[in-house]
């Protein structure tokens, strides 16, 4: 059996991260456009603080803590009492969020205003902004359903090995909110209303897509409404915790959503902008490996194959760490042209490349602990511990909220962002070394180990490719072309000579990936 783990959760993984990829690919492009219609001003200003509050419910009802506590749950009778009892459980989830969210939903509409006050209360200078952005979360708040179920349809999936569907759901999503604005800026008077239609459009997409799966393993869904089954209060029992260490987490993000509104015109939007170059390596490489480990290790938890979790979660991390750290150095050192590429043209000026930069640069410094946390919490879940990623999320929150008031002072908008990545990075040191607890045949010299010599491999390749200065050989092409041609340089670079290095200090996850890389050519 151990002679599989390796290639199944690889091969799993790969799956995802390539899917994932293209989604991420595809929410550039979303941000691209959103930049290029509306720039860095008080359209997406208003946009950015109304899509946040149902994406905060998000977090917490579907992508976050549900997937999460269902998972383990659903897997573990899937394992122990077959299909038929698991697809009920699933039926029986679904119902309880028909209802649940539903009521919601209804309630953020109603209250939309008090929850745009409690978030932006700096909007409340310029009437016009603070209504703006009050009719905006009222339209996206309906999206909290839609992602809600495909949040259970994706852990259905992924708990019979079925990845790749659900991993490429989200991209409809991104389609969607790419095509309203371009198909109907001209149609509105107020053209960020298209972003708002955008967002329903693409939560129903995420959603049918992954329907045909569901149809191919045999799941049907009939509404049934079982609020004290079993597998239900187990489900709430796992989520309660991850919800109240989330609804920390998601305070501090009002709280930063908050200061930013106080700030500078376009603070919100610069922030906004550097996030989302942020989450695509996370979300490219953490997020995938996360969402590949979850269900295999409630596998082995279930099946009380101790070595097997060990190995997984070794591996899990490891692979993450591989691919996170260069990624992070490349975002760090190299922002300004990055951002220039991506954003740079239309309403989005020079000043937004410059502001937008600066915070993505120490938004970069957290990227490592982002991923970990991602990689790590996984494993807590699927023993059935969601308290002890709670404490140390409220932990973690408490310090980012006094951070940012340190930081503001020195950084500006940008401190919010280092706050930010310094809670992220404590969280995960927290997270891992607690681990051992539970699980005592961890090894922190081999992890702590690894992670150094990744360090200054990557380190090492970014000092050397930024030697070069690439502008001045492409200095022939002054538009996209040229832009493009110094970004790919600097990322292939980085990545010949981070292979290079990683070879000479002879870490195991270069030639993980390398065989990796042939198995699924050979598959081919």
């Amino acid at each position: 059996m151990g002679k599989h783990t390796e290639p199944t959760l690889a091969s799993s993984a790969t799956k995802v991260s390539s899917a994932t990829a293209l989604s991420r690919v595809l929410g550039l492009v979303r941000e691209q456009v959103m930049a290029y219609f509306f720039g860095a001003g008080m359209a997406t200003d208003c946009f950015v603080a109304a899509f946040r509050i149902p994406n905060l419910f998000r977090d917490l009802f579907a992508e976050g803590a549900l997937s999460s506590a269902f998972i383990p749950v659903f897997k573990e009778k899937l394992v122990k009492e077959g299909k038929e009892e698991a697809f009920r459980l699933a039926a029986l989830t679904i119902s309880a969020l028909l209802l649940i969210v539903g009521i919601v939903v209804a309630l953020g509409i109603l209250f939309s205003p008090q929850l745009v006050f409690i978030s932006a209360k700096g909007f409340l200078t310029n009437p016009a902004k603070f209504e703006l952005t009050i009719n905006l979360t009222r339209i996206m708040f309906i999206y909290l359903l839609m992602v809600s179920i495909s949040a259970v349809f994706m852990g259905i999936l992924n708990s019979v090995g079925k990845f790749g569907i659900p991993a490429l759901s989200p991209a409809l999503f991104n389609i969607g909110m790419i095509l309203s604005p371009v198909i109907l800026y001209n149609y509105f008077d107020i053209p960020i209303y298209t972003m708002a239609l955008g967002v329903l459009v693409g939560g129903i997409g995420q959603m049918v897509f992954q329907i045909p799966s569901l149809l191919n393993i045999g799941f049907r869904f009939k509404f049934s409404l079982k609020l004290a089954d079993k597998g239900i209060r187990r489900i709430v029992r796992l989520i309660a915790p991850m919800i109240l260490g989330l609804s920390a987490s998601r305070i501090n993000i009002l709280v930063n959503t908050l200061l930013a509104s106080l700030l500078i015109e376009g603070a919100m939007s610069y922030l906004n902008f550097a996030y989302r170059l942020m989450h695509f390596p996370l979300g490219v490489f953490a997020v995938a490996v996360g969402t590949v480990a979850l269900p295999k290790l409630s596998g082995e938890v279930a099946r009380n194959q101790i070595d097997q979790l060990v190995k997984i979660f070794n591996e899990s991390l490891s692979l993450t760490m591989f691919l996170v750290i260069p990624s992070a150095v490349y975002l760090a050192g190299f922002s300004d042209d990055l951002v220039r590429l991506i954003y740079e043209r239309g309403a989005f000026g020079a000043e937004a490349t410059s502001n937008t930069s600066f915070a993505l640069f120490f938004y970069a410094l957290g990227l490592i602990g982002f991923a970990g946390v991602r990689v790590t919490a996984p494993a807590y879940y699927a023993m059935g511990d969601a308290k002890r990623p709670m404490q140390y999320s409220i932990f973690t929150v408490a310090l980012n909220l006094g951070l940012n008031f340190a930081f503001i002072p020195i950084w500006g908008f940008a401190g919010l962002a280092m706050a930010t990545s310094v809670a992220g990075i404590l969280n995960f040191a927290l997270l891992l070394f607690n681990l051992k607890k539970k699980i005592p045949d961890l090894r922190f010299f081999t992890v702590f180990s690894g992670l150094i010599r990744m360090i200054f491999a990557a380190v090492t390749s970014y000092y050397i490719i930024n030697v070069i200065d690439f502008s001045a050989i492409y200095f022939n092409f002054d538009g996209i072309t040229g832009k493009m041609l110094i970004v790919a340089c600097q990322i292939f670079g980085i990545g010949i000579l981070y292979l290079i290095f990683s070879k000479i200090l002879q870490l195991d996850e270069t030639n993980r990936l390398f065989r990796m890389i042939f198995r699924k050519h050979k598959s081919v």
